[in-house]
C-alpha cells in the first residue's frame, strides 16, 4: 500500500505529523506492506534563502499577531512537538527558503535514502537551528546519512531535481492540497494536518482493509 506525504522542511506541524504517522505504522499489523514516498510542498515558495527576522517576527507579520502572541503560539507547538519525542528551538530556528532542501530530497529518494535524508533536514530546521537553504550545509547533512558530497553539491549547483519539485507541487494543486502535512493512502485517503494518533491508525486500517 502506497502512501504519500506532502510537506514542507519549514512546517512545524509537518514533523509532528511525520512522527504520528510513523507511530501508526510501528503499531499497523500489515506495515511491511506499506510503502512511504515524501513529496515536495513549498509554504512560501517566495521566502528569501536569507532574513534578518526571527521565526517569531515573520509568524506575527504573516498573521498580525504581537510578537508575545507568535512567541505563545510556538511555545504551544513546541509543547506538541515535545509529547512526540521531539525538540524545537524555535529562538534559534533559521527561516530560509526550502526549494534546495526539496531538491536534496529527491536526490537522495534515487539513493535509496529519502528516509533518512527527510528526517535529517527537519532535525536539522527545528532541533539543530541549522541553515538549510545554505549549500554548504545541504552537502554536510547529506554525507551524514551516507551520500556523496560531490555528487550532491554537483546536482544541487545545477538545476537538478527542480522539476521533481514541481511536479509534486502541481500534483498538491491537482488535488486541491492547501496546507500540509497531507497524507494520500492508496490515492484515495487523505488525512490534512498533523492528527492524533489513532486517526492516522483508522485510516490506515481503512485504506488497507478496503485494498484487500
Amino acid at each position: 500500500m502506497k502512501i504519500e506525504v506532502w510537506s514542507d522542511f519549514g512546517c512545524p506541524f509537518c514533523y509532528i505529523g511525520k512522527r504520528r504517522l510513523e507511530k501508526a505504522l510501528e503499531s499497523f499489523e500489515h506495515r511491511d506492506g506499506v510503502q512511504v514516498v515524501y513529496r515536495s510542498f513549498e509554504l512560501d515558495p517566495g521566502a528569501p534563502k536569507s532574513t534578518e527576522s526571527s521565526i517569531h517576527e515573520l509568524l506575527a507579520v504573516k498573521y498580525g499577531l504581537s510578537l508575545q502572541q507568535a512567541q505563545e503560539s510556538n511555545q504551544n507547538v513546541a509543547a506538541q512537538a515535545k509529547a512526540e519525542g521531539l525538540t524545537y528551538n524555535f529562538d534559534t530556528i533559521i527561516p530560509t527558503n526550502t526549494f534546495d532542501a526539496h531538491r536534496l530530497a529527491h536526490y537522495a529518494g534515487e539513493q535509496g535514502k529519502a528516509k533518512e535524508m527527510t528526517e535529517r533536514l527537519f532535525r536539522a530546521y527545528f532541533t539543530d537551528s541549522l541553515h538549510i537553504g545554505d549549500l554548504d550545509t545541504l552537502l554536510r547533512l547529506a554525507e551524514e546519512v551516507g551520500l556523496s558530497g560531490t555528487e550532491v553539491r554537483n546536482a544541487l549547483a545545477q538545476d537538478a531535481y527542480a522539476e521533481q519539485v514541481r511536479e509534486d507541487e502541481s500534483e498538491a494543486r491537482r488535488l486541491g492540497i492547501r496546507g500540509v502535512p497531507f497524507v494520500v493512502m492508496r490515492g484515495k485517503y487523505a488525512v490534512s494536518g498533523a492528527q492524533p494518533l489513532e486517526i492516522f491508525q483508522g485510516a490506515l486500517q481503512r485504506a488497507w482493509e478496503d485494498q484487500a
